[in-house]
């Protein structure tokens, strides 16, 4: 790939984006993208774990959970008066939430692969039943509210678009920053073999809690928008474990431990399924359509989407080059 091409289609991208709710989008659309950009930030966002570390973590919708009780708790007690309160409120959720993560990283990556799946998914139960049963902080089951943004309602979702789009870039930097950095050699090196990593030297466990920490805090900053969007929230849906099923499909969909293909996912399977949803109705059906999606792609490209084709596209280059060198006359037998 010639030089310059990744930092202009990045531009572009975001220009796209940027200008997109300029063109009068009706308020269906512009609800589709303001949970396609949620779950394009948080597949990032679990692609710098999951992805870049080779460790699966079934439980981040936990900290996508705290994140929303998070600002809908600060809010209960402190006024909303332009509405940007809560956008403003976002770093030290993120921040406050990668510190609460740091212990619980620094036990659950003691273990491995399948194992740590387990103990992640964990943390999402323990979440959701602290949700339910701690009734006088979080309102149990009947749910937690927050003031509703004082937005005018031909716009409503224009702010929330707008701080995705700014998540969005901040995620995509991290990662691309990640992907040309010691950082991100040291976790490849654990991804392929955390044993020989750790004996040449890389700080394997500094590296592990480094992505745990910056991925949960993403995360737990799309709770907050989320909460402060919903304008009410239940514990079943802050701790939904479909929301942490739907960031592992959109990265492996798109590729793992790439730039793109967390994105790319999220655009495709978001949208199939807020598609799908519309289609059939409350019946749920559209999850069997949204697991068939996928399950295609998979199967015709097991590695995801961007590797599959990036790895074509070189065999057929090099096939062209080799048969360029070729003599004349002397193709295959």
């Amino acid at each position: 790939m010639r030089r310059g091409v990744g930092p202009v289609r990045a531009a572009v991208f975001f220009l796209v984006l940027a200008v997109a709710p300029t063109f009068g989008l009706a308020h269906w659309l512009l609800t589709m993208l303001v949970f396609t950009l949620m779950f394009a930030v948080m597949a990032s966002a679990w692609n710098l774990l999951g992805g870049f570390t080779g460790y699966p973590s079934l439980g981040h919708v936990a900290f996508f959970g705290i994140g929303a009780y998070a600002v809908v708790l600060w809010f209960q007690h402190h006024d909303i008066s332009s509405g940007y309160e809560p956008f403003l409120l976002l770093p030290a959720i993120g921040l406050g939430v990668a510190l609460v993560g740091l212990p619980i990283a620094a036990i659950a990556m003691r273990t491995r692969a399948d194992v740590f799946a387990i103990v992640t998914i964990t943390l999402l139960f323990v979440g959701q039943t602290l949700a339910f049963n701690l009734r006088d902080i979080t309102g149990g089951a009947q749910g937690a509210s927050i003031v509703p943004a004082p937005f005018p309602a031909d716009s409503y979702e224009i702010p929330f678009y707008d701080a995705l789009v700014v998540l969005l870039a901040v995620s995509m930097g991290l990662t691309w920053a990640t992907m040309r950095s010691k950082v991100g050699l040291s976790l490849a090196a654990v991804r392929m073999d955390e044993d020989k990593a750790a004996g040449i030297g890389v700080r394997v466990q500094t590296v592990k809690l480094l992505a745990f920490c910056v991925s949960v805090g993403l995360t737990a900053m799309i709770g907050g928008i989320w909460a402060y969007y919903e304008g009410f929230i239940y514990p079943q849906f802050a701790f939904d474990p479909l929301i942490s099923v739907a960031m592992v499909l959109m990265t492996f969909l798109g590729g793992r431990a790439t730039l793109w293909g967390p994105v790319l996912g999220a655009f495709i399977l978001e949208l199939a399924q807020q598609y799908f949803a519309y289609s059939l109705g409350g019946s749920r059906f559209y999850l069997i359509a949204y697991a068939l999606v996928f399950l295609v792609v998979i199967l015709v490209m097991p590695r995801g989407i961007l590797p599959s084709v990036r790895d074509r596209l070189w065999r057929r280059g090099r096939r062209r080059i080799v048969d360029a060198q070729l003599p004349a006359g002397d193709g295959p037998l």
